[in-house]
């Protein structure tokens, strides 16, 4: 199962808190990372609740059930399934997760995928006699965790952790604290804030900001943290030999005020953009971006290039992001009514249309013949990505290798299939090389290359 999700903990160590509406603003800031369910688990020290349903934060949260979810600290997910399940699946995919174990009970929320599924099954299967049959990544470390008849959870975390292999960022709840996880690669973001009287994790700062929470670190790769009323331990529980950090983060995932790996994501697509334009010009009238994650590359190109910027793209806010619809009719179907053109800063002109990727081409093509029926006199398409020809394995849902267009298709083709004027994507150097914090090596680019980390 691929996901894409975002995880949020926190221990405000404050029994006057509202616990639960921290932890619903936390997720609403990071409702980007999914919106097919959303979760919350809470710790009032003598138990542990947790309440998740399919549907956006604000759609499973109502006024009602906040206020039945008082406790001391919290852990709470949103995510989207990449398969295509029905709502009963997603449900049961959601997050958190309650799980026993010798020491009482406990909740995780991950974000991430692993690799070794199977293998890990098997082990648990021989070793416990237990039913083989888990449905999500989630519930397989939380039984890996129960079998090792540890009563303290962070020394059974330290020793399934180097179990796991793939990408991982974990939030624990018992009833006495959180924990935060991040896998030794550093696939994913893993951020660490403080309250006036407590700590937050969240999957991206932007997060913060909301609950007034400010920014102390990015978690590093392999260490666990470790927060409660008398306690904060910081320790690397996985020996990190190399970083694989997810370049698409970047490029599409994240929100644009957030920092990831240490850099400004807005910043970061600015200058992306403005590479673009040097290795793929265009001679035109307009830059125009797909809203919103293309936003600022095409800024980037605009500035770079000298042509100007305009918004002759509208999209709707109601509509969700059509690479995050599981189902290919309800995707095409979205991409109908989340964009229209205007027809008054088009017209006339030779527009270059700034997107972040092109994984299948359905958008791209829709909006070309929109934007050509709304007088465009030429569409010239750049993408602030290189050509995805691989699937990911560590938690971005992308198709299955033959669905990957870029990988079938000669970027000519591409071109004449997409009806756009010009065609050009960033290369792979272009795009590793804007970051000043992070050397290209720093990056996982599987999706590009085939080049797997693990």
């Amino acid at each position: 199962m691929h996901e894409e999700c975002g995880i949020f903990g926190i221990y405000p160590n404050n029994p006057k808190s509202n616990i639960a509406q921290l932890n619903y603003l936390g997720l609403f800031a990071l409702q980007h990372r999914g919106q097919e369910s959303a979760g919350i688990a809470v710790s009032n020290e003598e138990n542990i609740l947790v309440y998740r349903d399919s549907g956006l934060v604000s759609e499973v949260f109502k006024k009602d059930i906040l206020t039945t979810l008082h406790g001391t600290a919290a852990i709470g997910h949103v995510m989207y399934s990449s398969d295509g399940s029905n709502s009963q699946d997603s449900w049961k995919r959601s997050q958190p997760v309650l799980q026993q174990f010798t020491g009482g009970a406990f909740a995780l929320a991950l974000n991430g995928n692993l690799v070794n599924q199977d293998e890990l099954k098997a082990m648990l299967f021989k070793s416990k006699k237990q039913e083989n049959n888990f449905i999500t990544d989630s519930q397989l470390i939380g039984k890996l965790i129960q079998s090792t008849e540890e009563n303290n959870l962070g020394k059974a975390i330290e020793i399934v952790a180097p179990l796991l292999k793939g990408a991982f960022c974990l939030v624990f709840l018992t009833r006495d604290n959180i924990i935060g996880l991040r896998d030794s690669f550093g696939f994913h973001p893993l951020v660490l804030g403080s309250l006036k009287d407590g700590y937050v994790l969240a999957s991206e700062d932007c997060a913060f900001t909301t609950i007034e929470a400010q920014y102390l670190r990015e978690l590093n790769p392999g260490e666990m943290i470790t927060i409660g009323k008398d306690i904060f331990e910081a320790k690397q529980i996985i020996p990190s030999t190399r970083k694989s950090l997810c370049v698409f983060e970047h490029v599409y995932f994240a929100r644009p005020d957030s920092n990831v790996f240490g850099e400004s994501v807005a910043e970061i697509r600015e200058k992306i953009g403005a590479r673009l334009a040097v290795e793929q010009p265009a001679k035109a009238d307009i830059v125009i971006s797909v809203p919103d994650s293309g936003r600022f590359a095409a800024l980037g190109y605009a500035h770079q290039s000298g042509i100007t910027y305009q918004e002759g793209l509208l999209k709707n806010s109601y509509i969700g992001r059509t690479f995050i619809q599981p189902d290919q009719s309800m995707r095409e179907f979205s991409v109908k009514i989340k964009l229209s053109a205007i027809s008054s800063i088009v017209s006339d002109k030779r527009v270059v249309m700034v997107d972040d990727s092109l994984v299948r081409g359905t958008t791209s093509r829709k909006l070309v013949k929109l934007l050509k029926k709304s007088g465009a006199k030429e569409v010239h398409v750049r993408i602030s990505s290189p050509p995805v020809n691989f699937p990911c394995h560590y938690g971005i849902d992308t198709p299955k290798k033959n669905d990957l267009w870029a990988n079938r298709f000669t970027i000519d083709e591409l071109r004449k299939w997409i009806e756009a004027d010009s065609l050009g994507y960033i290369s792979l150097e272009g795009l590793t090389g804007v970051f000043s914090k992070n050397k290209p090596s720093d990056f996982c680019t599987a999706c590009f290359n085939g080049k797997y980390p693990v």
